[in-house]
């Protein structure tokens, strides 16, 4: 509910994609910075401990906000630093959190547990933006501030006092192995298994351009097609969760597939064709929230099975830095593709389906005039270069091997 009310505070101030790309932006770059490091911690340290530090320190900056907002000092840049520390602790709690599931649920269960996974976080998003416009249209964003610190002493002593988590035992080697050298080993196991590392660069592409289009651009795409219309995109993002859930009931109640790896590669290639290019091309309310739930019933088997290769495919004793050095693969391109969706949009796409010219006229057959037009044009384009290189990993036998191997 905090993302969404800020992101709306911050529309409201700026008014402007960047500006709402630009707090995503500082949301993702600490955790790719600092993943290295995360992931040798996470593999040597107790994990609980590390989650429940990261945790309290990230609920520090809810207070901040609070305080700065209450004394009515609050400034966009202040938003900027604490999205930054927010990150940054999860840098840790990531990697920790990713190996604490594998120590709890036994290797046949992966996908199942990835769906569940899912359907807590879809459930997430379906009712974030529903609570979060009654909050801030009754009592603004210091309620929306006091619930999330509230929501944060319940998951804090949930984890302190009631979940038991495993220890894992570190070799002699490993343990006397220098920090930087075990910083690199997550690196070094990548470069050896070049399918996992084929795999993690075409999803480093696929979130760049996937931020150049309904993954990173949907708030500003929605609220500038709408004027400003806060319940719209509350409505279309709940749309993606409820499409999310959907997809994470079937993960979860179904047979794991035979071969992951195709249905990887056709989920995403199906998301980015129903969601993107359907978005791009629609222009009312009702189908942006039809796209956004078709597209995302697909992301949900995408995410379990990715998740599930990655856990079968590398051993528990690495997966701390392993993980830890997908994420900074494949998330590195993430802020990139937010900055130039920005600044395309802002520069680019926006100011030239607001004028007249032959171009124009051609593009606007496809997705429309007016304020958003821009974007959706992004939307379109993103949509199918997302499709096609989807279709073409699929056709690859080099990612069949991940289907094979088991650690």
């Amino acid at each position: 509910m905090t993302n969404f009310a800020l992101i709306i505070w911050v529309y409201e101030q700026k008014g402007t994609a960047s500006s709402i790309t630009l707090l995503s932006i500082c949301s993702f770059l600490p955790s790719i910075l600092f993943c290295f490091i995360a992931g040798t911690i996470a593999d040597r340290w107790d994990k609980k401990r590390i989650m429940l530090i990261s945790d309290l320190i990230a609920a520090l900056g809810t207070v901040i906000v609070l305080l700065l907002y209450i004394t009515s000092v609050l400034q966009i840049w202040h938003l900027y630093i604490i999205n930054f520390l927010l990150s940054f602790m999860n840098a840790f709690q990531n990697p920790a959190a990713y190996v604490a599931t594998s120590m709890l649920v036994p290797k046949e269960q992966y996908v199942r547990v990835s769906g569940l996974q899912a359907f807590s976080g879809s459930a997430i998003t379906i009712l974030a933006p529903a609570f979060a416009s009654v909050l801030l249209a009754f009592g603004g964003l210091k309620i929306v501030l006091l619930l999330d610190l509230a929501s944060f002493m319940v998951a804090f002593l949930t984890l302190l006092f009631f979940i038991k988590i495993p220890s894992v035992k570190c070799n002699a080697k490993e343990t006397q192995e220098p920090f930087l050298a075990s910083c690199m080993a997550g690196i070094n196991f990548l470069r050896q298994h070049s399918a996992l590392l084929r795999i993690i660069l075409f999803f480093a592409f696929i979130n760049f351009i996937a931020k150049m289009g309904s993954y990173g651009m949907m708030p500003a795409f929605i609220l500038s097609r709408t004027g400003g219309n806060q319940a719209a995109l509350g409505m279309v993002e709940a749309a993606v969760g409820i499409g999310t859930l959907v997809g994470s009931i079937f993960v979860t109640l179904m047979k794991p597939a035979k071969s992951r790896v195709k249905v990887i590669f056709i989920s995403c290639g199906i998301s980015f064709l129903l969601g993107d290019v359907g978005q791009g091309v629609s222009r009312s309310l009702f189908f942006w929230i039809a796209a956004a739930f078709v597209s995302n019933v697909p992301m949900a088997f995408l995410n379990a099975n990715i998740t599930a290769v990655m856990r079968t495919n590398i051993p528990i004793e690495m997966q701390g830095r392993v993980f830890s050095a997908r994420d900074t693969i494949q998330f590195s391109t993430i802020p990139l593709g937010l900055f130039f969706g920005g600044v395309l949009a802002d520069y680019v796409f926006e100011p030239l389906m607001a004028a007249i010219s032959p171009l124009q006229g051609m593009f606007a057959l496809l997705v429309g005039t007016g304020k958003g037009a821009g974007i959706a044009l992004m939307f379109f384009i993103v949509g199918m270069i997302g499709c096609v290189t989807s279709l073409l990993c699929l056709r690859n036998p080099i990612y069949k091997k991940l289907d094979d191997v088991r650690i």
